[in-house]
Parts: C-alpha cells; structure tokens; sequence
C-alpha cells in the first residue's frame, strides 16, 4: 500500500516536472536563490542593515573588525558569491557551497545571535538541500570552475590577511601595517615559512594553523578545479584522434556499451550502414581499432554534437540506466537537427516516465520477457505482428498524410 502510494506520488511528481521543465531551473535555481538568501542573512545579522558598508572598508583596508566578526563576513560574501555558480550548475560552486554552509552552521553554534536557532535550521536546510541534489551539479566549464576557485583564493586571502592584522600584537616582531599581514599570509598560505615572523601566542599559532590548512584545501581543490577539465578533455580528443573518424552526416549513433547497444551496432555495421559509437570511457587498446568512437558524457551537447548528432539519422540511448537514456534524449532534442531519437527502456516501471521525454520510438525488450513467457505457458497466440508492437514502441507515429486527387 505505502509503496504504491509512493510510485504515485512519483509520477505526479516527474509530469509535474515535466510539465514545468523542471529539466532547466530546478533544483539549481531555487538552491541558488535559497544560498544567496543564507549569505544575506549572515550579513544582516551580524552586521546590521549596513553589512555594504563594511564590506567597501573591509575591501579599503580602513575598517578593522574583531577576529569573531571576520567569519561571518566572509562566509555571507563566499554564499552570494556561489550562488551564481550554482545557477550554472558548477561542480566547484556546490563544494564550496557546502564548505561555506557546513562552517555556517559551526559559526551559528559559537555565536550569540539573537536568532541563531532560525538561523542554524535554516543552513541546515539548505546543506541538506545540496548534498541531496549533488548529482544536478556536474558542470565543470573552465571559465566558471577558474573564476569561482579564484574567489575562493581572494576569500582565503582576505580571512588571512585581515585575521594577521587583527592578531599583530601576537606575533614576533609585531605586524603592525597590512602589507605586512598580508606578507605573513601569502607565506603561511603556501607553507614556505621563512620564520621572520612568528606567532608568540596560543591563539596566534591556532589561526596560523588554520591559515595553513585551509591554504592547502582551497589550492588544492582549485588547481583540481581548473586543471582537470583541460586534461580531461585533452585525453578526450586524443582518444577521438585514435579511432577511425567517418564524414559523421545520414549515420547512426549508438549511445552506450551495453549487451543491445553492441549487438545493435554490429548488426548496423554488417548492413553497411555507418555508425558512431558513443562511450563513457574509452575503449582499451586494440578494441573498437576500426570503429568511429566518440569519448564522453552523452547528455552534454558538446558530446552529441561532436559524435555529428544534429546532422545524424538517428541517435538509439541504448544506456543500463534509463534515466540516463532520457536525459540522452532530452539533449538531442535541444540540439536540433533531423535525427530520430530512439530510447531503450530495461525496467518496465520506467516505461511511462521514458516515454514523458517523447522519443519517436521506444524499444523495451526486458519488458517483453515476462509477457511473453506467460503467453506461451497459456497457449496464447503469439503473433510477429504483436512481438514487433510490444518490443518497438513508437511514441510519435509518422502522420500520413491524405493522397490529393490530381486535377483532371
């Protein structure tokens, strides 16, 4: 009973989507919206109606905070800031936006806001929000994943700077000006320590070890940022440069490595019909030598449109996963072009929600299995005619038009 209120629910709730197109804002724009929200709040509340101001002399250096005020205004700054990359559904915008909620919360604990219980449930609201969405957030462009990581190194720099200054007293010889605190910070930032300048007290040591740990996290996690793109789609290119490339127009794209998308491309192949081969990961050396093999994500549209899927005849998502058929689907649609989409479907509960994306032909031969083996073990009549209907379901029927009557 509970499950099948459950499927119910479900289903509504994939139309619901699909009616709204959910597909393209949700959930990254309402996590975006709901982000900037908790930075503004963390703002307002530990800075009043006037946080603006504080933030231009902060940037001026003529405005000298408490080391407890520093956090909050760099974590309301960081969450504004990230906000914009999860609209972009930036992989770097949602680590750090988890970083900068989960130091919210932390911060809200040790701190004496007057509605610091509000507060605290409402960025763990939102951290929930994120890790469970954490599979919408794949996107790892360049230009966003530099920008975005070079923020997180200025937010860095700006705690290490401004918290040095604040702590000048505590350290031998004291730092007295920012040029200096802003030395000590870049020099405990990148671990090279020269040792002219040393911190003399407890909690002048915890924030230079603090300093140094983040250091570490924030370049790491940027280089990885910015870097891993680059070199994957470097080996990327370098696998689709060793496969044997085809004048990629009127052909065929096979979209997966599963038993189906195999033996559908070999029975294309042996028809003489020319075929690219869509895979996640590339082929070992020697398989697929004389095959026109694209390396890639094919739910991207950079992907599709490499492997020629606006110029193609038709393009069969033949994945394990059938929401990642779907997905497939959805981007060929948005690409353009005259190719037809064919979606295969190996669970039969999937089978309704698949056919929401309107492929022009649905193949589920799992789901045929069961039926069919019932229909023997009655007696029933099986038919060519009703095995061709129940495998290749096709969503959106060619429309024949009437013949007109020439004119006499």
């Amino acid at each position: 009973m509970t499950s099948t209120i459950l499927q119910r629910f479900r289903a509504r709730t994939q139309r619901l989507n699909h009616g709204l197109r959910g597909h393209y804002w949700f959930p990254h724009v309402p996590l975006a919206l709901l982000l900037a929200l908790a930075g503004y709040w963390m703002l307002r509340a530990s800075f009043g109606t006037h946080w603006t101001e504080y933030l231009k002399m902060l940037a001026e250096g003529k405005f000298r905070p408490e080391l407890k005020r520093l956090p909050p205004l760099l974590i309301g700054a960081g969450m504004i800031t990230m906000a914009l990359g999860l609209l972009w559904r930036s992989r770097l915008a949602w680590v750090m936006s988890v970083m900068l909620a989960v130091t919210a919360v932390v911060n809200t604990v040790f701190t004496g806001h007057a509605d610091a219980r509000l507060l605290m449930a409402y960025f763990a609201f939102v951290l929930a929000w994120l890790l469970l969405a954490w599979r919408n957030f794949d996107r790892s462009s360049i230009a966003a994943s530099t920008l975005f990581a070079l923020t997180a190194v200025v937010m860095l720099m700006m705690y290490a700077t401004f918290g040095t200054y604040y702590l000048g007293t505590q350290f031998k010889p004291r730092i007295t000006d920012l040029v200096s605190a802003f030395y000590y910070a870049m020099v405990t930032m990148s671990t090279v320590g020269y040792g002219d300048i040393v911190p003399a007290t407890p909690q002048a040591r915890l924030f230079a070890l603090s300093v140094i740990v983040l250091g570490v996290a924030v370049f790491a996690t940027s280089l990885t940022a910015v870097i891993g793109p680059l070199v994957g789609r470097s080996l990327q290119k370098i696998v689709n440069r060793k496969g044997s490339r085809m004048r990629r127009e009127n052909h065929f794209i096979v979209i997966g490595n599963t038993s189906l998308a195999i033996n559908t491309w070999r029975e294309l192949a042996k028809r003489g019909r020319p075929v690219t081969r869509i895979l996640r990961e590339a082929p070992e050396e020697g398989e697929n030598k004389d095959v026109d093999v694209v390396v890639g994500d094919p739910s991207m549209t950079e992907t599709l449109r490499e492997a020629g899927a606006h110029h193609a005849e038709a393009v069969l998502a033949m994945l394990a996963d059938d929401s990642e058929n779907a997905f497939a689907v959805l981007a060929v649609k948005e690409l353009g072009g005259p190719a037809k989409t064919v979606a295969a479907v190996n669970d039969a509960r999937h089978l309704g929600r698949v056919k929401l994306v309107q492929p022009d032909v649905v193949i589920a031969p799992q789901v045929l299995g069961g039926e069919l083996a019932a229909m023997l073990l009655s007696g029933e009549q099986v038919t060519p005619e009703w095995v061709v209907e129940r495998v290749f379901q096709q969503v959106n029927p060619p429309v024949v038009k009437p013949a007109t009557e020439k004119p006499s």
